[in-house]
């Protein structure tokens, strides 16, 4: 980035909530959010970047278990409302939603060409060994690069604990560790040591140039049901017959298979006869579902059932709710689910 670029530079920081916003009070010793519109005076290492760095808060803030679609839409409207301010935003959120969430605003913005970048933390940014000071400052630094007058980062992404991810591509994967999150099935888009290395060959660059669409309707109707040994027919058809159901994302064995029990699969006909949408991610934590390969996912073929290939769980049901909330004809959303909108499928 030029000094021209630097000096001309907009940052806007959201923050939900979640353990980053956390500081301990000095008599008390609870924890408590600090006041964000006096982000520099409580991180003053942000002084030493020239940026025009401005911050929002949600008011109560969020614990990240909370967060709902509705909270979703509320973070791309204040990222639309100040798109055009802002060069880059960061997005303070609690880890354990964070994928989700992330996910999520990846579906809605379309032709999105400035970085919306996720960050928090393990500990709370007021402690002394905290992660939360390095994840901000390097989210920041991430949402500000630029190169001739483009940003290098137009996604959004998670950044953890000194890597950066395609925000539909991560899991979390650790409750104690300071690098919490994880993506398996594609690799990092950049990683922060002496220098921040931009991996520019796996980042998506918006080549369409086209005005930016913000779409915020999502349908909650829909629910992951993971396959384990012993599930029975009971437990299948309470779920199937949900008033009001429109999707199950199904969390499958290996690349795909579930019990070649009749009921079952006689179960998952019925659900698709009415027009139930079926889509089927791997339960583990790497690969991707290849229905057919083995006999015990050929039914789930023969049925109807949507490949959801190597969507996380994360990304396949918010998916989902965003294309059942477009209001698209079945078939629509099918074809849709089974092809990759925002780099959440490897293609």
């Amino acid at each position: 980035m030029t000094n021209s670029e630097e000096k001309e530079t907009s940052i806007l920081i959201i923050y939900t909530g979640g353990t980053i916003g956390m500081v301990q009070h000095p008599h008390s010793g609870t924890l408590a959010p600090f006041k964000f519109d006096q982000i520099k005076k409580e991180i003053p290492e942000l002084n030493k970047f020239n940026y025009n760095i401005e911050t929002v808060t949600f008011t109560p803030p969020l614990d990240s278990s909370n967060m709902s679609p509705r909270n979703w839409v509320k973070i791309a409207r204040i990222i639309q409302k100040n798109y055009n301010r802002f060069n880059g935003f960061v997005v303070l959120h609690g880890t354990d939603t964070m994928a989700y969430t992330a996910s999520a605003l990846s579906y809605m913005f379309e032709n999105l060409d400035k970085p919306i970048i996720f960050t928090g933390s393990q500990l709370p940014i007021g402690t002394l060994r905290t992660d939360g000071k390095e994840n901000l400052i390097t989210s920041v630094e991430i949402a500000a690069a630029r190169k001739n007058g483009m940003s290098l980062v137009p996604e959004v992404c998670i950044y953890f604990d000194f890597k950066l991810y395609r925000g539909n591509r991560a899991v979390k994967r650790d409750a104690d560790l300071f690098s919490a999150f994880r993506s398996v099935n594609y690799p990092e888009l950049a990683v922060a040591g002496v220098d921040i290395r931009f991996r520019t060959e796996f980042i998506h660059c918006n080549e369409n140039k086209g005005i930016l669409k913000v779409n915020t309707q999502f349908d909650d109707n829909v629910v992951i049901l993971k396959i384990f040994p012993g599930i029975n027919q009971q437990v299948f058809n309470s779920v199937f017959n949900i008033p009001g159901l429109k999707g199950v994302v199904l969390e499958t064995f290996g690349s795909g298979n579930v019990p070649t029990s009749r009921w079952l699969i006689n179960c998952i006909k019925k659900a698709i006869r009415r027009n139930i949408i079926l889509l089927n991610v791997t339960q583990c934590e790497g690969g991707r579902v290849s229905m057919g390969q083995y006999e015990t996912s050929l039914d789930l073929i023969k049925a109807g059932v949507v490949s959801g290939h190597d969507m996380t769980t994360e990304a396949a049901i918010t998916k989902l709710m965003f294309l059942l909330g477009q209001e698209l004809p079945v078939t629509e959303i099918k074809m849709r689910l089974n092809k990759s909108l925002r780099g959440e499928i490897s293609e």
